[in-house]
């Protein structure tokens, strides 16, 4: 569990195209947009921020979100594609983690690694 996680991305535009696209498929919607920063969360809370760096974005960082269904995971890894992603690690289980672990990776505009995870069968 997180309070909230803030990145730093090198184009905070198509950041977030890539992430209200790939995130909107989970329930996740931004909350807050300006010149510097896109927040997301559920409504009055912000849980996952990008923030325009001056200085190049932070690299190589994992962050999983959770996900409702393996058919949400499906609809995450299309959507990030179609949004600037390119795939880690197409959807499909990864016995390795869990028994029912269902995951999808992938890399988003500055190359950190984003997944979304099922606990859930199918």
């Amino acid at each position: 569990m997180f309070d909230h996680v803030f990145m730093n991305v090198s184009d905070k535009k198509k950041s977030t195209k890539f992430y209200s696209a790939a995130l909107s498929v989970l329930g996740i919607e931004a909350q807050l947009e300006d010149k510097k920063y896109t927040a997301y969360g559920p409504k009055g809370r912000f849980l996952f921020w990008l923030n325009q760096a001056e200085k190049g974005p932070t690299k190589n960082m994992h962050l999983a979100f959770d996900a409702e269904s393996r058919e949400q995971v499906r609809e995450f890894y299309k959507a990030a594609l179609k949004n600037g992603g390119k795939t880690n690690g197409e959807p499909g289980p990864r016995p390795q983690h869990g028994e029912n672990y269902y995951a999808a990776f992938v890399l988003d505009p500055d190359g950190n690694n984003i997944e979304a995870v099922c606990y859930k069968k199918e």
